[in-house]
């Protein structure tokens, strides 16, 4: 890191900014083009497909199903289309997740080598997927070399690079957690806010900071990634009392993206605050690309969950206010959470509705592998991070040995092969409706509209693109409880340009009701369906007649 750049950071770390979003900085200006109407898809390398045998998930595996999550022709239904990847931890590491780096330069042999891992560039990008990889920024393994001659050597330069203690400064963190661990070599404590198997790299020092860009390069340059999903970065810079969202995390972030920037224009990073809304968009204007919303994921699955649409666009709604669509990121569930369908209690039902929300509403969501075939999983973590359910045959069709972690009971039903030949099935549901949405411009890009719906069970918005005679329009209703007769829904004045309309069902089956709409532009007692089934939804494409 250059001189100025150091200047820079210092300066805000000693005046505690904290940046607050400016809805005026938030233009679209440098929208990645591949991000229109795109959907990500979280996949686990250990867990995805083994291509060797040895019941471990490998890059080899991944390069083999990649037509799964995109082929080459654009017009194909048969993969999910989805535009990019995140590689959950794919650096050298002692655990089976990959959270403790132990060489940030490695791949994890486990999953193969760094031509390995090149070689799975180049393939997903023959196929138009971009490539994301978790960066974890916030601590190392205890066993990286670092740390190692950190803990035996007091007087290496590595000793700065974490936080030690003759004492334990503070006996617990942000969650009443232990932070300060006893050193096995000496009568000391060292700072992780994780784990002891995780010490807390320290931001404070200038060759930290300058490590962290030199990883970047690295991973951009050499390995030809398209950007990062950076680890709990509320938690990179420790100051004083303060653990979390401290101002000179802020000041990192920020040169942290404008040295991403530098390197690989266009490289598109997303940051992970676990948090509200109002914390969120402190890491806004210039800070990372984009964040993960799970307060979104939470309005959203709780809806669906009680049968209850109350309150579930009001986020959205205040995001698309205040952020372009690309630069925050929807998602069901992760690697650190209940699977989906595990929250909806194995329904079916409630899981197609959780997906079409999902894939209708605005931002750049992205669906964790197994999601779209029904996988359950709960904690602890390796059971939310089984293999992937292929087909129902020995080892699911993830591998030839016995798998690293057992399989869910629900695989010989829930997997790839079963659904694929099921035209109604939850994965045909995920591949029509990411494919709709790059493909149709409201669901791509289009202004989200709520509508009031005359029952509370159902909720009901506009997407809308374009003007004049070149507008597209797509009406979403979706009835999150029992089934229901004579719903209507309606809107204020400018909803839709006046004319009357034909909706097309984009899901299949009937299409709903012609109406028109005056010269105001109002919505007014629209009946869309004489009935909605239990958890039914529609995707109804406005047109003008």
């Amino acid at each position: 890191m250059n001189k100025p750049v150091l200047v820079t950071l210092c300066a805000a770390l000693a005046a505690g900014l904290a940046r607050v979003p400016d809805a005026a900085a938030q233009s679209p200006s440098h929208m990645p083009a591949w991000t229109r109407g795109a959907v990500c898809y979280e996949v686990f390398v250990r867990s995805f497909y083994d291509g060797t045998g040895d019941g471990v998930g490998d890059l080899d595996g991944l390069i083999e199903k990649l037509d799964y999550i995109n082929d080459a022709n654009p017009a194909s239904k048969t993969s999910l289309g989805a535009s990019c990847i995140w590689l959950m931890p794919v650096a050298a590491s002692p655990s089976y997740h990959g959270y403790d780096v132990s060489d940030y330069y490695r791949v994890e042999p486990d999953y193969g080598t760094n031509a390995d891992f090149k070689r799975l560039v180049a393939e997903a990008h023959r196929r138009g997927i971009k490539v994301l990889v978790d960066m974890v920024l916030n601590h190392t393994s205890s066993r990286n070399p670092w740390f190692q001659v950190a803990l035996h050597d007091t007087a290496s330069p590595y000793r700065s690079w974490y936080r030690f203690s003759p004492t334990p400064l503070q006996t617990k963190g942000p969650w009443g957690e232990t932070v300060w661990h006893r050193s096995p070599v000496r009568d000391e404590y060292y700072y992780g806010v994780f784990s002891g198997e995780m010490p807390d790299l320290n931001y404070s020092t200038p060759q930290v900071r300058e490590e962290a860009m030199k990883i970047a390069t690295f991973w951009l340059r050499e390995m030809g990634v398209d950007g990062f999903r950076l680890d709990a970065v509320q938690y990179l810079v420790e100051q004083g009392s303060c653990l979390v969202d401290c101002a000179g995390t802020h000041a990192f972030l920020h040169q942290y993206a404008e040295h991403v920037d530098s390197v690989e224009p266009g490289a598109y990073t997303v940051g992970e605050v676990w948090d509200s809304l109002g914390e969120l968009l402190t890491y806004y204007p210039d800070q990372l690309t984009s964040y993960f919303t799970f307060g979104l994921a939470d309005s959203l699955r709780t809806a669906v969950r009680r049968g209850s649409a109350g309150g579930m666009l009001e986020e959205y709604l205040r995001l698309q206010d205040t952020l372009p669509p690309y630069r925050w990121n929807p998602i069901l569930s992760n690697h650190d959470g209940t699977r989906i369908m595990t929250v909806l209690g194995g329904d079916a039902a409630k899981a197609r509705a959780a997906a079409t929300l999902l894939l209708t509403l605005p931002g750049l969501p992205f669906v964790y592998y197994g999601e779209e075939i029904g996988m359950t999983g709960d904690k602890p973590d390796p059971r939310l991070r089984t293999p992937m359910q292929w087909s129902p045959s020995t080892g699911v069709g993830f591998t030839t040995g016995k798998a690293w972690e057992s399989p869910q009971p629900d695989s010989l039903t829930a997997n790839v092969a079963v659904e694929t030949g099921d035209p109604g099935s939850l994965l045909n549901l995920y591949r029509r409706l990411i494919h709709l949405r790059r493909a149709n411009a409201a669901l791509a890009a289009g202004r989200l509209r709520a509508l009031t719906a005359s029952s509370p069970q159902v909720v009901a918005y506009l997407r809308r693109a374009g003007r004049g005679r070149s507008a597209h329009a797509v009406l979403v209703v979706a009835n999150l409880g029992e089934a229901i007769s004579g719903v209507s829904v309606a809107a204020d004045s400018g909803a839709l340009p006046p004319g009357r309309y034909a909706p097309r069902n984009l899901l299949g089956g009937p299409d709903g009701a012609s109406f028109s709409v005056g010269a105001d532009g109002r919505i007014t007692g629209y009946v869309p369906a004489t009935a909605l089934g239990a958890e039914e939804c529609l995707v109804l494409e406005l047109e003008r007649r």
